[in-house]
């Protein structure tokens, strides 16, 4: 199913730190490039990683024009109302080009080790829900109300509003099971899974899951925007999915645009050249494979 969103296209990069500057010259070569949308991995007690908040900020301030956002933001180990604040204020000093991504967190031995509160699957959607609850309240200096959350895992008492972020900043969910699938229905305003953690067949389940869910709470599901984490090789002879020449990659992709209702495909990718080509050769032509199909 296509949910009429417009196609566009981004990178995932590896915040590594050593070089310093390595990330973030790969964010200047999407930027150059043509994609719409960078995004960084957020593992904030890896040591071998820039922290990702620090370095969207750097990044913001060395790009113009790309689109910028954590894939997926470590929820458990950032507080959701400074979190929601430190996204309003980039958002603002960039012109209106962040976009929240979120994840319920997934190594528990190093978050508990980085101060988190270790939680079960359950426990760590319903933190999830009760995060994104605060995060949309402090954005939001128009409601006069007094802000209250008193949940499980998060609370507010009589915070303080604002700032109103530059635009509407989307929420993506980073899910997999159908309790965070669900939540992504109910409350999200994209999805983001990896293909490589998918089984086959479940990025329909998971559309199906979320579309329910969706429906269930009044919502239109084709408000939520699809976005798909991919990863493959260019070589000379296909053999196998993602890795061939960029017309292989073309075929492989197209189905997931519109069958799946994939509306940004996020490169996994660390190489420079791998990303100059695929902005070159493949983004374009899948654009008009795509057109192509739903004009049929």
């Amino acid at each position: 199913m296509h949910y009429g969103h417009e196609l566009q296209f981004g990178t995932f990069v590896t915040p590594r730190n050593d070089p310093p500057d390595f990330a973030v010259r790969l964010a200047l070569l999407a930027e150059a490039s043509g994609f719409d949308l960078v995004t960084f991995q957020d593992h904030p007690y890896q040591p071998r990683f820039h922290d990702t908040s620090t370095l969207l900020a750097w990044v913001a301030a060395r790009t113009e024009r790309v689109h910028l956002a954590a894939n997926v933001a470590n929820q458990p180990l950032r507080q959701p109302a400074v979190l929601a604040r430190a996204t309003a204020s980039l958002d603002l000093l960039s012109g209106g080009r962040f976009e929240l991504a979120l994840g319920a967190g997934a190594f528990w031995d190093a978050i508990e080790a980085m101060g988190g509160r270790r939680l079960s699957p359950g426990q760590a959607v319903d933190a999830l829900s009760e995060a994104i609850d605060i995060i949309r309240g402090i954005w939001d200096p128009a409601d006069r109300t007094r802000f209250e959350v008193d949940g499980a895992y998060h609370h507010v008492s009589g915070a303080k509003r604002g700032p109103a972020p530059a635009h509407d900043i989307p929420i993506w969910i980073g899910a997999v099971k159908p309790r965070m699938l669900r939540l992504t229905g109910r409350k999200g305003d994209g999805w983001v899974p990896s293909l490589a953690r998918l089984e086959p067949g479940a990025l329909a389940e998971g559309n199906a899951r979320i579309d329910e869910a969706a429906a269930d709470a009044g919502r239109d599901p084709r408000e939520i925007r699809r976005l798909l984490n991919v990863g493959g090789r260019f070589s000379a002879d296909g053999t196998g999915f993602l890795d061939g020449p960029p017309a292989e990659w073309v075929e492989d992709l197209l189905p997931y645009a519109i069958d799946d209702g994939i509306a940004t495909f996020i490169l996994a990718s660390d190489d420079a050249s791998t990303i100059e080509r695929f902005a070159a050769e493949v983004a374009p032509a899948l654009r008009e494979a795509v057109a192509r199909e739903l004009a049929r």
